[in-house]
Protein backbone atom coordinates (compact mmCIF):
# COMPACT_ATOMS: atom_id res chain seq x y z
CA UNK A 1 0.00 0.00 0.00
CA UNK A 2 2.86 2.41 1.00
CA UNK A 3 4.57 2.44 -2.38
CA UNK A 4 1.22 2.64 -4.00
CA UNK A 5 0.54 6.02 -2.33
CA UNK A 6 4.32 7.33 -3.10
CA UNK A 7 3.73 6.10 -6.66
CA UNK A 8 0.79 8.29 -6.61
CA UNK A 9 1.60 11.24 -4.39
CA UNK A 10 4.99 12.10 -5.57
CA UNK A 11 5.28 10.69 -9.00
CA UNK A 12 2.02 11.11 -10.62
CA UNK A 13 0.79 14.26 -9.39
CA UNK A 14 3.84 15.28 -7.48
CA UNK A 15 2.04 16.96 -4.39
CA UNK A 16 5.67 16.03 -2.43
CA UNK A 17 8.97 15.81 -2.78
CA UNK A 18 10.33 11.76 -2.14
CA UNK A 19 12.24 13.63 0.74
CA UNK A 20 8.82 14.55 2.06
CA UNK A 21 7.38 11.59 1.56
CA UNK A 22 10.00 8.97 3.75
CA UNK A 23 9.95 11.80 6.45
CA UNK A 24 5.73 11.30 6.47
CA UNK A 25 6.32 6.75 6.53
CA UNK A 26 8.76 7.56 9.41
CA UNK A 27 6.32 9.43 11.59
CA UNK A 28 3.41 7.60 9.81
CA UNK A 29 5.14 4.00 11.60
CA UNK A 30 5.55 5.67 14.58
CA UNK A 31 2.58 6.76 15.20
CA UNK A 32 -0.18 4.05 16.66
CA UNK A 33 -2.84 3.03 14.01
CA UNK A 34 -1.69 1.58 10.63
CA UNK A 35 1.05 3.00 9.08
CA UNK A 36 -1.61 3.52 5.35
CA UNK A 37 -3.94 5.28 7.64
CA UNK A 38 -1.65 7.17 9.20
CA UNK A 39 0.20 8.12 5.88
CA UNK A 40 -3.06 9.47 4.42
CA UNK A 41 -3.97 11.52 7.57
CA UNK A 42 -1.12 13.56 7.29
CA UNK A 43 -0.72 13.53 3.34
CA UNK A 44 -4.15 14.96 3.01
CA UNK A 45 -3.56 17.40 6.11
CA UNK A 46 -0.43 18.89 4.65
CA UNK A 47 -2.60 19.11 1.07
CA UNK A 48 -5.76 20.71 2.40
CA UNK A 49 -5.49 20.76 6.12
CA UNK A 50 -8.21 19.06 8.49
CA UNK A 51 -11.12 18.48 5.91
CA UNK A 52 -7.85 16.71 3.85
CA UNK A 53 -6.71 14.58 6.23
CA UNK A 54 -10.82 13.57 6.95
CA UNK A 55 -11.35 12.73 3.49
CA UNK A 56 -8.24 10.86 2.71
CA UNK A 57 -8.91 8.49 5.89
CA UNK A 58 -11.81 7.88 4.94
CA UNK A 59 -10.83 7.19 0.84
CA UNK A 60 -8.41 4.89 2.25
CA UNK A 61 -10.39 2.95 4.86
CA UNK A 62 -13.80 2.74 3.53
CA UNK A 63 -13.10 0.48 0.48
CA UNK A 64 -11.34 -2.04 3.04
CA UNK A 65 -14.71 -1.56 5.63
CA UNK A 66 -17.56 -1.92 2.41
CA UNK A 67 -15.47 -5.35 1.46
CA UNK A 68 -14.82 -6.45 5.09
CA UNK A 69 -18.69 -5.92 5.51
CA UNK A 70 -19.92 -7.74 2.73
CA UNK A 71 -18.06 -10.84 3.69
CA UNK A 72 -19.39 -10.67 7.09
CA UNK A 73 -22.73 -10.75 5.99
CA UNK A 74 -22.06 -13.66 2.89
CA UNK A 75 -19.94 -15.74 5.53
CA UNK A 76 -22.92 -14.89 8.17
CA UNK A 77 -25.25 -16.92 5.46
CA UNK A 78 -23.17 -19.66 4.56
CA UNK A 79 -21.71 -20.24 7.54
CA UNK A 80 -22.52 -23.83 7.76
CA UNK A 81 -21.63 -24.28 4.42
CA UNK A 82 -18.96 -27.13 4.10
CA UNK A 83 -16.69 -25.92 1.45
CA UNK A 84 -16.91 -22.17 3.32
CA UNK A 85 -15.96 -23.99 5.99
CA UNK A 86 -13.12 -25.83 4.46
CA UNK A 87 -12.04 -22.60 2.91
CA UNK A 88 -11.50 -20.27 6.08
CA UNK A 89 -9.59 -23.05 7.09
CA UNK A 90 -7.14 -23.09 4.47
CA UNK A 91 -6.94 -19.22 4.79
CA UNK A 92 -5.60 -19.79 8.72
CA UNK A 93 -2.08 -21.38 6.97
CA UNK A 94 -2.03 -18.64 5.06
CA UNK A 95 -2.31 -15.96 7.28
CA UNK A 96 0.27 -17.98 9.59
CA UNK A 97 2.60 -17.53 6.33
CA UNK A 98 2.15 -13.89 5.90
CA UNK A 99 2.57 -13.64 9.41
CA UNK A 100 6.25 -15.35 9.41
CA UNK A 101 6.54 -13.23 6.20
CA UNK A 102 5.85 -10.46 7.70
CA UNK A 103 8.13 -11.17 11.19
CA UNK A 104 11.29 -12.39 8.63
CA UNK A 105 11.29 -8.63 7.24
CA UNK A 106 11.11 -6.93 10.07
CA UNK A 107 13.55 -8.96 11.64
CA UNK A 108 16.10 -8.50 8.74
CA UNK A 109 16.04 -4.62 9.36
CA UNK A 110 15.89 -4.73 13.01
CA UNK A 111 18.40 -7.23 14.03
CA UNK A 112 22.05 -6.05 13.02
CA UNK A 113 24.21 -7.23 16.42
CA UNK A 114 24.76 -9.50 18.70
CA UNK A 115 22.27 -7.38 21.12
CA UNK A 116 19.48 -6.95 19.23
CA UNK A 117 19.51 -10.91 18.34
CA UNK A 118 19.83 -11.77 21.57
CA UNK A 119 17.12 -9.38 23.10
CA UNK A 120 14.48 -10.44 19.88
CA UNK A 121 15.18 -14.30 20.36
CA UNK A 122 14.77 -13.75 24.29
CA UNK A 123 11.20 -12.07 23.85
CA UNK A 124 10.04 -14.45 21.36
CA UNK A 125 11.02 -16.99 23.82
CA UNK A 126 9.02 -15.33 27.02
CA UNK A 127 6.06 -14.70 24.55
CA UNK A 128 6.00 -18.51 24.12
CA UNK A 129 6.73 -19.68 27.34
CA UNK A 130 5.47 -17.44 29.78
CA UNK A 131 1.85 -15.39 30.19
CA UNK A 132 3.59 -12.26 30.43
CA UNK A 133 1.39 -9.44 28.41
CA UNK A 134 3.66 -8.19 24.86
CA UNK A 135 3.21 -4.51 25.71
CA UNK A 136 5.03 -5.21 28.92
CA UNK A 137 8.00 -7.30 27.00
CA UNK A 138 8.02 -4.46 24.39
CA UNK A 139 8.89 -1.74 27.16
CA UNK A 140 11.24 -4.46 29.02
CA UNK A 141 13.05 -4.92 25.13
CA UNK A 142 13.13 -0.75 25.28
CA UNK A 143 14.74 -0.90 28.82
CA UNK A 144 17.26 -3.55 27.50
CA UNK A 145 18.11 -1.94 24.72
CA UNK A 146 19.07 1.26 26.94
CA UNK A 147 20.97 -0.18 29.00
CA UNK A 148 22.31 -2.53 26.94
CA UNK A 149 24.22 1.09 24.85
CA UNK A 150 25.12 2.57 28.49
CA UNK A 151 27.05 -0.58 29.11
CA UNK A 152 28.90 -0.73 25.54
CA UNK A 153 29.37 3.23 25.96
CA UNK A 154 30.74 2.60 29.47
CA UNK A 155 33.22 -0.32 28.46
CA UNK A 156 34.42 1.50 25.40
CA UNK A 157 32.92 -0.55 22.84
CA UNK A 158 30.93 0.57 19.41
CA UNK A 159 27.69 1.24 19.61
CA UNK A 160 25.28 0.34 17.06
CA UNK A 161 21.83 2.01 16.76
CA UNK A 162 20.89 1.93 13.13
CA UNK A 163 21.92 -1.34 10.64
CA UNK A 164 24.70 -0.59 8.47
CA UNK A 165 24.39 0.49 4.84
CA UNK A 166 24.88 -2.55 2.37
CA UNK A 167 26.19 -1.36 -0.90
CA UNK A 168 23.78 -2.35 -3.80
CA UNK A 169 23.54 -0.66 -7.44
CA UNK A 170 20.55 0.65 -6.58
CA UNK A 171 19.08 1.20 -2.71
CA UNK A 172 15.51 0.21 -2.39
CA UNK A 173 13.21 2.18 0.01
CA UNK A 174 12.04 -0.04 3.22
CA UNK A 175 8.53 0.39 3.95
CA UNK A 176 6.58 -1.41 6.68
CA UNK A 177 5.07 -4.11 5.45
CA UNK A 178 1.75 -5.07 6.94
CA UNK A 179 -0.22 -8.31 5.74
CA UNK A 180 -3.02 -8.36 8.36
Amino acid sequence: MIPGIEREVVEKHGWMREEEMSDLVSIAGSAPGGVGVNLAAFIGYRLAGVIGAILAVIGIALPTFIIVFALSLGYSMFQDHPKITAALKGIQGGVIALIIIAAYKMAKTAVFDKTTAAVGISTVVMLIVTPIHPLYLIVLGLVIGLIAVQVKKHFGMQVHTEQHESKQQEPEPIYPEYYI
